[in-house]
């Protein structure tokens, strides 16, 4: 939304409400979806890419799962996105130096390069609206969707990350 843009306000009829929904999923979803598309065209990756490139700046030498977590996403979809990082020589993989099993994800010069020259990745800016939402909303909202999710038969589809195909 534009930054002057009004603030929207959902209207008090039923019928009126379902339709602020319907145009506000097309809202979050078409952002989402453009933001995705001008990273990939501007900095040569994915909107998932640059959140996980993100991720291990804010905090080095980080493993898969902790990665995983701090992308609040499952282990395997985050393997997938750095194994394509690794591959563009973006992230480096190296042993951890205190035990031998686990494996540390770094930058390399190249991935701070893209890092540099890209905006603030989408992922963070939605983590940031939604942890500003008192907890009452982020309870209310995380059942209206949950709901949402089950009224559309959806609750076995894996969540992902934003525009991320999961197949390596």
């Amino acid at each position: 939304m534009p930054k002057n843009a009004p603030r929207r306000s959902p209207p008090e009829d039923a019928r009126d409400s379902v339709a602020f929904l319907f145009n506000s999923l097309r809202r979050l979803v078409n952002t989402i979806h453009a933001e995705s598309r001008e990273t990939q065209r501007a900095q040569g990756v994915t909107a998932a890419q640059l959140f996980v490139l993100s991720e291990l700046k804010r905090s080095p030498s980080l493993s898969i799962n902790a990665l995983a977590e701090r992308t609040m996403t499952h282990q395997s979809t985050v393997s997938v996105v750095v194994r394509r990082l690794v591959r563009r020589k973006l992230v480096r993989k190296k042993r951890a130096t205190d035990d031998a099993r686990r494996v540390e994800l770094t930058l390399t010069a190249d991935g701070m390069k893209v890092l540099h020259d890209a905006p603030e990745a989408f992922q963070l800016r939605l983590r940031r609206a939604l942890e500003s939402l008192d907890e009452t909303d982020q309870r209310a909202l995380s059942n209206a969707l949950s709901r949402l999710i089950d009224g559309l038969g959806a609750e076995a589809v894996a969540s992902g990350m934003f525009f991320e195909t999961i197949e390596p």
